[in-house]
């Protein structure tokens, strides 16, 4: 069946969607996105994303296009007409297509943002067999520019980095500045100590993700303490379990780290359990 995609104010099948060869995120990833899941039928998170891309486009003074209620309206007619259950809804604004090249940005006024929204059919995705055996990662350097925080569309280097994990034969890479683990390719990063679970702070060095904030929530009101810092490699080796979190992945647990295994090789009791937890109350609270 072909996908409904939407594309500057229109819903159309996939192969008769079209963008222009001056679209600015084509031809500088001058643009920002944002990934919803959907259970059951429902957008997971919704609100932490739209502010989250509020955010985004304001940190590069671009204009966002639509109001939260046409966001959502989009949103739930891609889920319907293409019948995800299970799966994702990716949205992508750009500075749009002025007609020409130029590294000047084009005038707002006249050359209006571009939209794009397409769905990701991924039955199973709560129940991912991944997240009962725990992920490898490896480390590698962090090159990235320094506006980590923006979700923009430049990921080379997080494209290759998932390369280098699976030329490695590990599933993601967590990168690494000044000695310290900023993030994974797409995802934060923790490793938990005893009844801690740390995670580096919020700056402009990582991505300040959604499944992030609520993730920690739920560990405070569950009783565990929360430490907000930067950690080694060395240390993450070292400590009782870690797991990842993101839109896509939820709570995913990390059983080996460069090679070195952690624990008993097995996802660990605080992972696997804040997996549930969060799994559980974004269902309650999906839309």
């Amino acid at each position: 069946m072909t996908r409904t995609v939407y594309v500057n104010g229109e819903f159309l099948p996939e192969d008769q969607a079209k963008i222009s060869i001056f679209d600015r995120a084509f031809l500088m990833a001058d643009g920002v996105y944002e990934v919803t899941s959907v259970l059951g039928g429902k957008l997971i998170d919704f609100s932490g994303h739209l502010k989250r891309l509020a955010r985004s486009l304001d940190a590069l003074e671009m204009v966002n296009p639509l109001s939260d209620d046409e966001w959502l309206s989009i949103h739930r007619k891609l889920v319907e007409v293409n019948g995800i259950d299970e799966g994702l809804v990716y949205l992508q604004v750009t500075r749009g297509a002025p007609g020409d090249r130029d590294f000047a940005w084009p005038d707002p006024a006249t050359c209006p943002p571009g939209v794009v929204l397409f769905t990701q059919n991924k039955p199973g995705l709560a129940d991912s067999p991944a997240a009962k055996v725990g992920m490898k990662v490896i480390s590698i350097p962090d090159i990235r520019w320094g506006r980590r925080d923006i979700k923009t569309t430049q990921l080379l280097y997080p494209s290759m980095g998932k390369m280098m994990a699976k030329k490695a034969g590990a599933d993601d890479a967590w990168l690494v500045e000044d000695g310290l683990v900023t993030e994974g390719t797409s995802n934060n990063t923790y490793i938990v100590k005893g009844n801690q679970i740390i995670t580096r702070q919020l700056s402009t060095d990582i991505l300040h993700g959604i499944t992030r904030a609520a993730v920690l929530t739920f560990a405070r009101e569950a009783q565990m303490e929360v430490v907000e810092r930067p950690f080694t490699i060395a240390e993450a080796q070292q400590a009782d379990e870690a797991f990842i979190t993101s839109a896509s992945a939820f709570v995913m647990p990390v059983v080996e780290i460069d090679g070195a295994t952690l624990g008993d090789g097995k996802p660990g009791r605080v992972a696997s359990r804040m997996r549930e937890i969060y799994l559980d109350e974004m269902r309650k609270a999906a839309i």
